[in-house]
């Protein structure tokens, strides 16, 4: 049985009057919280320029991880929507096993499609084997945001630019307020933070054909996430809940995706002054680079009718476009990745600042990597695992940790 939304969801599906030209497609999205208002906006100009489309929104994927392995159930059962976004990490393996559809037939028959704002640097994010399979839809990187009324209470004047900075406003927080210090996304969607820090001292997560955190850097990168964790008195917030605490004014500092600068902001009210800043960096550096975070739009119709197809990929196009890249920096925090938006937009990030951060370090963006094969899902369990015993305090020996760690990955691959 198809996953379709419930009546709680309707009003993120296009009203149309049916005649014999509609026709109806299947969309699959992740994170209700961050996307709803999105696709609501989205649609709202949708409908106008195409009111001969129905879009139905399926039920949303909970995170990336799981919208994979929903669509990976979904193409044995014969039950594909006609469009899944996915995770820019997880987009390989829907390739590989002939899931995802190669747009170039459908960008062919676009005459100006280079000039609709569809730039290579965001087209590689979803390019294998020189085939385009994917539009990027949201492009985001790590960012600090900070309360700055408890950093001012704290005595703390400016705001960290690494992790020992960090580290030194947590104790200053401790020491002079009864808020918390900050949460730190250890759990966020695909390792990606650990990605960050491997990233920040110019280390990718594969070498070759190798995975490459039992080295030096991936040992620094375990003791930093320790160290915060025990200086820090960090909790073992969900993600939803990190999100929340640093929202209601109780938290000082929250280490998250800019995806959610528009969330934040909109839970936070007049509570405090927010300010958003670049990813910490690592041993007094800035980050050398960081992993390009977010998702794509894939088409994977199975229809045989070319008519649902054709409309699959008007969808497709319309919300990677410039008014749909437009609705994701406005609702979210997320850059867009077409630029034709700039022009939409271009007063907006002078009246947002906040959601200025991730435009500035774009320049750093790189690979976010998830091993290919049937094992890919378990390695990023295997690893978001050996973090969250980081966290709970049931790992302090941190080379004994990256041993155990990188034998088991190995295990998987």
């Amino acid at each position: 049985m198809n996953r379709l939304l419930t009546s709680a969801a309707v009003v993120l599906m296009t009203a149309s009057t049916a005649t014999a030209q509609d026709v109806t497609i299947e969309v699959g999205y992740p994170y209700s919280g961050l996307f709803d208002l999105t696709y609501k906006a989205i649609m709202d100009e949708f409908t106008k320029v195409h009111p001969e489309i129905k879009v139905v929104f399926r039920a949303t994927y909970e995170n990336y991880e799981d919208g994979a392995n929903i669509i990976l159930r979904e193409s044995v059962a014969g039950e594909l929507p006609d469009v899944t976004m996915q995770g820019l990490n997880r987009q390989r393996v829907f390739v590989e096993k002939g899931i995802a559809r190669s747009l170039e037939p459908f960008i062919a028959k676009e005459a100006d499609f280079a000039k609709d704002g569809y730039h290579k640097a965001m087209l590689d994010l979803s390019t294998f084997n020189g085939e385009v399979y994917g539009l990027p839809f949201s492009v985001s990187t790590p960012i600090g945001y900070y309360n700055m009324d408890i950093l001012k209470a704290a005595g703390v004047d400016k705001i960290p630019s690494n992790w020992d900075e960090v580290i030194s406003a947590c104790k200053a927080i401790e020491a002079s307020t009864d808020k918390e210090p900050m949460f730190w996304g250890w759990n966020i969607t695909g390792n990606w933070f650990f990605q960050a820090m491997l990233w920040s001292q110019g280390e990718a997560m594969l070498k070759g054909e190798d995975m490459n955190f039992n080295t030096p850097a991936g040992l620094k990168v375990l003791t930093t996430i320790k160290a915060l964790v025990d200086e820090c008195g960090m909790e073992n917030y969900s993600t939803t809940d990190g999100q929340a605490a640093f929202s209601s004014g109780e938290m000082g500092m929250f280490f998250w995706s800019t995806s959610a600068v528009g969330a934040v902001e909109r839970d936070k009210g007049d509570k405090f002054d927010l300010k958003t800043a670049p990813f910490p960096g690592i041993d007094g550096h800035a980050p050398i680079k960081l992993p390009a975070g977010g998702n794509a739009a894939l088409l994977v119709s199975t229809s045989d009718d070319p008519a649902v197809v054709d409309a699959a990929w008007t969808f497709l196009k319309f919300i990677t476009s410039g008014i749909g890249a437009a609705k994701v920096a406005e609702t979210t925090g997320y850059v867009p990745p077409n630029k034709a938006a700039n022009e939409i937009i271009k007063d907006f990030y002078v009246a947002n600042p906040n959601k200025q951060t991730a435009v500035d370090q774009l320049p750093l963006l790189s690979e976010w990597f998830a091993y290919p094969g049937n094992n890919g899902l378990a390695i990023t369990q295997v690893i978001y695992d050996k973090l969250e015993s980081i966290v709970t305090g049931e790992s302090q020996d941190m080379q004994a940790l990256l041993i155990e760690m990188n034998e088991e990955v190995a295990d998987l691959k």
